[in-house]
């Protein structure tokens, strides 16, 4: 093995690029074997574990909350939909603070901002444990879904290890992490609401945090590219202090990291890909339904489960069927996966493989979503037996599960460079939905009620059908995708990078980082 200095005068020799003040800027072409791309097998997965576990403790936060709406409504004297608003103000920062912590750790790396991002939504944990009134539980909470990185930083992480066409597998596996993480809310708060306090929900979300933050912090290495060319160089001028190797985090001033117009057109750039191109705003608009969906049957299943007089924890365990509909379709795309990839392996050139290829397994699974929603809305009877409509919340799961992962893989091929922001669309969208929808799921299905005693019937067939002009609309991106590409202005300029490129080599697993 080289030494460092030997190392060092290796990369000294290389055309890395150079300043006007002689300094010698490492790319990481200069020192791939340091980057996340290098990390082994275990340790990428030892990551990525841990990255599951605090995805799943976020939306452990945003669902755990639901079953303490009883017993803050008795001691504060405020309506259930009042009580609502801690639960979908959560959701609805949560949309924008994703966006605005993506820039940050981009810029000073995945480690500590994540680290400083879990922090702060345990500290937000404390006041609405101990909160006197109500109106300070809605300011923390709205607090700690701002402070929440969630997938802008962990599906970051994934991208800093793995190229695009290798990170198949592990977004398959982090999505599952984000969609399942949902459920473990009203399962553990169910038995919470019927034997605990209402403030335990809050202190059972602060233990669960600060958990995954020892986790995070022993656990996880820094990933983010830039930051570990500049330790590397860092490294090679402590070992010989005649080099003069930089990294690019050190050739940036203060002012121009933090200049704010660099960091509003970032910020901007998710919203505006979101509203101008058709394919974001299609996938988007149908994750966003999707998970939207699950929340409103956090405040809805007590209204369908009561037909069969079941208790709060007996009402959280039928959340384990949409848990059990997420592992099955993580476990359906493996093999989905490997045929795209054997197709792009076998056939490079081939677009529909790189592309619309991506969403050939959505194309079985997005009909689940209303074959689902009908299914929970026709079973909903006392006359049958209520396994038929936790079976039916199961399709939906697999359904709900399959939106995200197809719509994340087709979203990264399509824009590539622009990934991070066609992706960022596709989380505002699932979260500033899914907050919305909270606020208006019983309201929705109190307007059915009037004139008629099967309104849980109708409230869900109604979304079914929203449902289904939305799947409807999938197959339209499948079908209408290349035309629609050649359409986008950022798609084109992905294609004509890639065409340029077409006669080098290309770089080493560069891979712009994803939000979701």
């Amino acid at each position: 093995m080289r030494s460092m200095t030997s190392k060092g005068a290796s990369v000294a020799n290389q055309s890395c690029t150079n300043t006007n003040d002689g300094k010698t800027i490492l790319t990481d072409a200069d020192c791939s074997e340091v980057l996340g791309y290098a990390f082994s097998t275990w340790k990428k997965w030892r990551i990525l574990i841990v990255i599951f576990c605090v995805q799943c403790s976020m939306n452990f936060n945003t669902s755990l909350y639901s079953n303490g709406l009883v017993g803050m409504s008795e001691e504060f004297g405020i309506s259930l939909q009042t009580a609502r608003t801690g639960a979908g103000v959560f959701l609805v920062t949560y949309a924008f603070g994703c966006e605005l912590w993506a820039p940050w750790s981009e810029e000073f790396g995945r480690r500590w901002i994540m680290q400083i991002s879990l922090l702060l939504v345990n500290l937000c944990c404390i006041p609405v444990a101990l909160a006197n009134n109500f109106p300070l539980i809605a300011i923390f909470r709205a607090l700690g879904g701002l402070f929440s990185a969630g997938g802008s930083v962990t599906l970051g992480i994934v991208a800093d290890m793995y190229t695009a066409e290798t990170q198949q597998y592990a977004v398959a596996f982090v999505v599952f992490s984000s969609v399942g993480g949902s459920i473990f809310g009203p399962i553990v708060g169910g038995y919470v609401e019927s034997h605990l306090n209402w403030r335990w929900c809050m202190w059972l979300q602060l233990i669960a945090g600060v958990v995954v933050q020892a986790m995070h912090y022993f656990l996880v290495d820094e990933t983010r590219t830039t930051v570990l060319i500049t330790n590397h160089a860092k490294d090679l001028r402590k070992a010989d202090n005649t080099l003069n190797v930089y990294g690019p985090m050190e050739v940036k001033t203060w002012k121009e990291t933090l200049a704010p117009k660099e960091l509003v057109a970032l910020w901007i750039r998710p919203f505006k890909m979101f509203f101008t191109e058709p394919i974001v705003a299609v996938l988007s608009l149908l994750s966003g339904f999707s998970d939207a969906l699950i929340f409103m049957g956090f405040q809805s299943f007590g209204l369908v489960y009561k037909i069969w007089g079941f208790t709060p924890s007996q009402v959280g365990l039928t959340f384990i069927a949409i848990g059990l509909g997420y592992f099955l379709a993580y476990l359906s795309y493996i093999p989905a996966i490997k045929r795209n990839m054997n197709q792009r392996r076998q056939d490079p050139g081939n677009e529909f493989a790189n592309y619309e290829g991506r969403m050939w397994w959505l194309m079985y699974t997005a009909p689940c979503l209303p074959i689902g929603l009908v299914m929970f809305a026709w079973t909903s009877n006392a006359s049958l037996h209520w396994i038929l409509p936790v079976i039916a919340s199961g399709i939906i799961g697999i359904a709900n599960y399959s939106v995200y992962m197809g719509t994340i893989d087709y979203l990264v091929a399509s824009y590539g460079e622009f990934a991070a922001s066609a992706t960022g669309g596709n989380g505002f969208a699932r979260d500033f939905l899914a907050g919305i929808l909270t606020w208006a799921a019983i309201p929705f299905y109190e307007a059915f009620q009037e004139g008629t005693d099967q309104y849980l019937q109708w409230a869900n067939t109604a979304l079914a059908f929203i449902s289904l002009l939305l799947v409807a609309a999938t197959f339209w991106v499948y079908f209408k995708g290349p035309s629609l590409r050649a359409r986008s202005s950022f798609a084109q300029r992905l294609a004509d990078a890639e065409s340029e490129k077409a006669t080098i080599p290309p770089p080493n697993g560069r891979f712009e980082p994803l939000t979701v």
